[in-house]
């Protein structure tokens, strides 16, 4: 069951192989998100969290939050100030390793050398835990529903994405700037009409298409960032963007900030594109 949870999850990052990386850390402070590849954070470099879907990871520096993979081996021979979790792999503290956090493992008991040390608690998780389980298949299942509605629309629409796609190149501050009033005002306008008569039916539709806005907005934001990866590319584009988005909102705190971004942003685009496509 939990090894079908992982290909389910993986099947989704090898959809794009172009979005896949071996790499070394990411800048300082900075998060870092691997499809699939190996990460090395050397002694003199620091990064923000690490996570990785499938490859091993090897920590001779300093990173400055959380590191999680799902199916790799994860070395520790510098600092980590922040939780560790190995699902399917195995954690190994060289005799400098420090984690600041919890070493949280699946599958293999970690490794600790004399030296190490975990200031948090070394504990073991069961996939088969039904928070877990859910947590899991709730991610996948609302991924996978993304994954359709944006096909559909793609279907239904290709011109749609063009424009999208030449507004997003063309006017990316204007398209932001454009979201983020419409990203707020959208509810104050339609809660303000409900207060009159003539409005309320009016204020109504507005309050019950927010959602579906918000969340076709959101797969434009998937669009775009996809376009950034494969620049001609329309469908693949938009499932490397979903994929990539997906894993970043992820990521505890910054993940809601980058997804209301996307959203924030993918609905500039199609309200600047509905204006551009009447002039």
């Amino acid at each position: 069951m939990r090894r079908c949870l992982l290909v389910a999850i993986l099947l989704l990052c090898w959809l794009i192989p172009a979005a896949s990386a071996s790499a070394s850390s990411g800048d300082d402070g900075n998060e870092l998100i691997v499809l699939s590849g190996a990460v090395l954070v050397r002694d003199d470099e620091t990064t923000g969290d690490i996570v990785v879907a499938d490859g091993d990871v090897k920590i001779r520096g300093t990173v400055n939050g959380d590191v999680v993979v799902l199916d790799g081996d994860i070395t520790i021979r510098g600092t980590v100030n922040g939780d560790v979790v190995a699902v399917f792999g195995q954690a190994t503290l060289g005799r400098r390793g420090r984690i600041s956090g919890d070493l949280v493992y699946g599958d293999e008991k970690p490794i600790e050398t004399r030296g190490s040390r975990v200031a948090g608690d070394v504990k073991k998780f069961e996939l088969g835990d039904a928070s877990i389980v859910g947590a899991i298949g709730f991610w996948i299942v609302f991924t996978v529903s993304l994954l359709l509605l944006g096909l559909v629309l793609l279907l239904l629409a290709p011109k749609a994405a063009v424009a999208v796609a030449r507004t997003a190149k063309a006017k990316p501050l204007l398209a932001g700037l454009v979201g983020l009033l419409a990203f707020f005002l959208i509810p104050v306008i339609a809660i303000a009409a409900c207060v009159t008569v003539i409005g309320l039916p009016l204020g109504v539709v507005l309050l019950f298409s927010i959602v579906p806005l918000y969340t076709i907005a959101y797969l434009t934001g998937a669009f775009v960032l996809g376009r950034l990866v494969l620049k001609k590319a329309t469908v693949l584009a938009f499932v490397a963007g979903l994929v990539i988005l997906q894993l970043l909102i992820l990521i505890p705190i910054a993940g809601g900030l980058i997804g209301f971004l996307a959203t924030v942003f993918g609905l500039g685009v199609l309200l600047v594109s509905l204006i551009r496509a009447r002039s």
